[in-house]
């Protein structure tokens, strides 16, 4: 049993973040067993199609499908929404004596894999040649459906905060995994070894990933914030066809308000919502904000930018003309 235990400002210092690099390593367990992983069959698919030719072993090697992960690969985000490209750069920054150790944890007495060894032996080369495939393969395999995937880890930390406002921790960790429960002020994940985790005014980082499910990753090591992986709700349905507005929801609200209630399926900024649509960022806002003072959508401040995301009279209406 791992125990994150809490202390007075540490329910405070819960953040969310969503992380590229932990789709990569996610989605790369996808391809190895789809099986175990069906309800990304659409996603695989494509996937392979995309990857063909594409030579995984370093990533497979750094990545390996069971036991003690390298988490140099895919280090806890540091902001809440940190692009692909940030978070490469901090893979290829990190320290030669890290990565060392972190290998050496995940193959304890076995021999390293023939492709990881560049890591140890040339580690500046390696770690270039290492993020140059994790390129390579998020623009094949994960940044043609990003958008979609990042709906749905924005509604899930959107769904979270608000539980965790409302009712607390034992709201908003209830349902997270069903390894995970709170008791006695901690944090508690199932695991065959025993770990106390005393967070001391770190908080608790929370990372949704779509490729995660069935998994839930715990990470208690340092230098990287406490942190836990988990599935989004609602990832089941990732892959379904997004709702098209109907001709009745269309006749009532006129043609594009329609288009942008429905297209809401999935939170999203104007400029994501505009590409979503095929439609102007000025257009968009126009009608958002008519919607808004309908009580049909909600927008939440992030940074410089507005996620809107349909409220449940929103959603209501949506499924009723559906």
């Amino acid at each position: 049993m791992i125990a994150y235990r809490f202390g007075p400002e540490d329910l405070g210092r819960v953040r969310f973040a969503i992380s590229p690099l932990f789709e990569i390593a996610a989605s790369l367990d996808v391809l190895r067993d789809p099986a175990r992983h069906a309800m990304h069959e659409p996603w695989v698919r494509r996937a392979r199609d995309r990857l063909a030719g594409l030579d995984l072993s370093l990533l497979e090697a750094v990545v390996p499908s069971s036991g003690y992960r390298p988490d140099f690969v895919h280090p806890p985000p540091d902001r809440p929404r940190a692009g692909f490209a940030s978070e490469l750069a901090r893979v290829g920054a990190t320290p030669a004596e890290q990565v060392a150790r972190d290998l050496r944890w995940a193959y304890d007495e076995r021999p390293l894999p023939a492709a990881a060894r560049i890591l140890v032996e040339e580690p500046k080369r390696g770690l270039e040649t290492l993020t140059a495939l994790m390129t390579a393969y998020w623009r094949g395999a994960i940044e043609p459906v990003w958008p979609v995937i990042r709906g749905a880890l924005e509604a899930d930390i959107a769904y979270r905060a608000g539980r965790l406002t409302a009712g607390g921790p034992l709201a908003a960790f209830a349902d997270l995994h069903e390894e995970v429960s709170w008791r006695g002020g901690a944090l508690r994940v199932e695991r065959e070894y025993e770990a106390t985790v005393e967070l001391a005014g770190r908080g608790l980082l929370l990372v949704p990933v779509a490729f995660a499910w069935p998994e839930l990753w715990a990470m208690i090591d340092p230098p990287w914030q406490p942190a836990v992986v988990y599935a989004p709700r609602g990832v089941g349905t990732l892959w379904q066809p997004q709702e098209r507005s109907p001709d009745a929801l269309a006749d009532l609200l006129g043609r594009r308000r329609a288009g942008i209630l429905s297209g809401l399926a999935q939170p999203a900024t104007t400029h994501e919502l505009a590409r979503r649509i095929a439609a102007s960022s000025a257009g968009i806002s126009e009608h958002l904000s008519v919607l808004r003072r309908a009580g049909l959508v909600a927008g939440r401040r992030e940074g410089r930018a507005v996620r809107y995301a349909r409220t449940p009279a929103g959603d209501a209406l949506v499924h009723a003309a559906s």
